[in-house]
């Protein structure tokens, strides 16, 4: 029965004196820390530098493509986008694809589930836009009333363009807000004439401002109705277009695009073995490709720059090779007072770990603020974003950095013999 109940006992006393014996290390670790304070200092500082990069590049990095998406997700889920691709090799032969006024027609008509159907060309027009004077880079778009349902972009002042605007190819326009301010036009110009490709056309709508991306304006911009764009366009410029719609139910989106996808293949007559000649995207494919894109170039700029930790784990091996020479003495007095070689060892693994934590929370401040400072220098950058796994990597490989070249100088300490300790000057 005795022997049943002492089990439990051993078990407890030995946890408790690993317990003290890592309180033990750790005070110890501190204490050797604080005494050698610039010497700890410069040891740390490879692995500060080292943590301070990573953290810096992947704040900068996470922030860029937390903005990029949350301007997607703007655009709506349920948001749908179809354009032409043309093929590397399609473009040597000189070939470009493009979507026509049938294939709008065909998924208008032939594909359920969906709504607010709409063209969207893009115009490069002989004259620009202008404002007396006044001119404006803005890029002319031609489509219908569905744009704004589609788009999820909507009038600040006046109205959209209306079917009735498309159908008699009426001459109003609708103006981003960047556009209005370039072409020096009041903060309600409706009602005010403006030349688009050389024809003067009636301001009827300011859009509202929807910010920047990439340090570009979203809202540089006017819309005039599809079938007047057509009309200045002319019979033989027939311009490319995209097609833009919405999906009923979002659970359908991936129906919906294999639908479109089987309709258009048909219609272009692309063989079974043969790439599309055009691309649906969805907002959500779109941000899927750009956190996919960016978790890439995270990982991969990271692993690169998380190099430089290994020099300072070096740096931290060397430091650790000193102090084990200048404390044989006492590792022989603890040694001859009955410290096993295994409190030795964790002793010495422990301090360089705490050297190396110690020098990655800083190195994680530091980067922080690297990271603000660098947004605020680039001009339209988003502000800085460190994810929690940032965090909980860099010190964990800190930790790590610590404990693998901590093992040699730890080694060397645990296997001292006690006399040739004591007997050391």
């Amino acid at each position: 029965m005795s022997g049943v109940g002492d089990a439990p006992i051993d078990e407890g006393n030995r946890l408790q004196a690993l317990l003290y014996a890592l309180q033990e290390c750790l005070r110890s670790a501190l204490a050797s820390i604080r005494s050698h304070r610039m010497r700890s200092f410069l040891t740390m500082l490879g692995v500060i530098i080292g943590v301070a990069s990573v953290i810096c590049i992947v704040s900068l990095l996470q922030g860029l493509t937390r903005s990029v998406m949350n301007e997607f997700q703007g655009f709506g889920g349920d948001a749908l986008q179809i354009r032409s691709d043309t093929s590397r090799e399609d473009w040597l032969i000189g070939k470009w694809n493009m979507l026509r006024p049938a294939d709008l027609e065909l998924v208008k008509y032939r594909v359920a589930g969906i709504s607010n159907v709409t063209p969207l060309s893009g115009l490069n027009l002989p004259g620009g836009v202008r404002n007396g004077s006044h001119t404006t880079g803005a890029q002319v778009l031609a489509t219908t009333s569905w744009f704004q349902l589609a788009n999820q972009s909507y009038p600040r002042l006046g109205r959209f363009i209306t079917d009735s605007d498309n159908d008699t190819r009426r001459r109003v326009v609708v103006l981003g807000d960047k556009a209005r301010t370039d072409l020096k036009l009041p903060d309600d110009p409706l009602g005010t004439f403006i030349q688009v490709g050389g024809e003067w056309f009636k301001i009827i709508g300011v859009m509202e401002a929807r910010g920047e991306l990439f340090g570009q304006s979203l809202d540089n911009y006017v819309v005039i109705p599809f079938e007047t764009g057509r009309a200045l366009a002319g019979p033989d410029r027939e311009p490319d277009m995209q097609i833009m719609l919405t999906v009923d139910n979002l659970d359908a989106v991936n129906d919906v695009t294999s639908r479109i996808t089987a309709l258009l293949r048909r219609a272009h007559r692309i063989g079974p073995k043969d790439s599309d000649d055009f691309k649906v995207e969805t907002s959500q494919s779109i941000t899927k490709t750009i956190e996919r894109v960016s978790s890439t170039i995270t990982v991969v700029i990271s692993a690169v720059v998380g190099i430089s930790l290994l020099v300072g784990g070096v740096g931290i091996m060397n430091i650790m090779l000193v102090s084990v020479t200048e404390r044989t003495r006492e590792i022989g007095i603890a040694k001859a007072l009955g410290a096993p070689r295994s409190f030795i060892l964790m002793q010495f693994l422990i301090e360089a770990m705490v050297l190396a934590v110690i020098g990655g929370i800083i190195g994680i401040g530091i980067g922080w603020l690297l990271g603000v400072l660098a947004a605020k220098m680039i001009p339209h950058f988003p502000p800085p974003a460190v994810p929690w796994w940032a965090i909980v990597g860099a010190t964990g490989f800190s930790a790590l950095v610590g404990m693998l070249f901590g093992i040699l100088p730890a080694r060397r300490a645990a296997n001292l013999a006690p006399i040739d300790a004591l007997r050391h000057e």
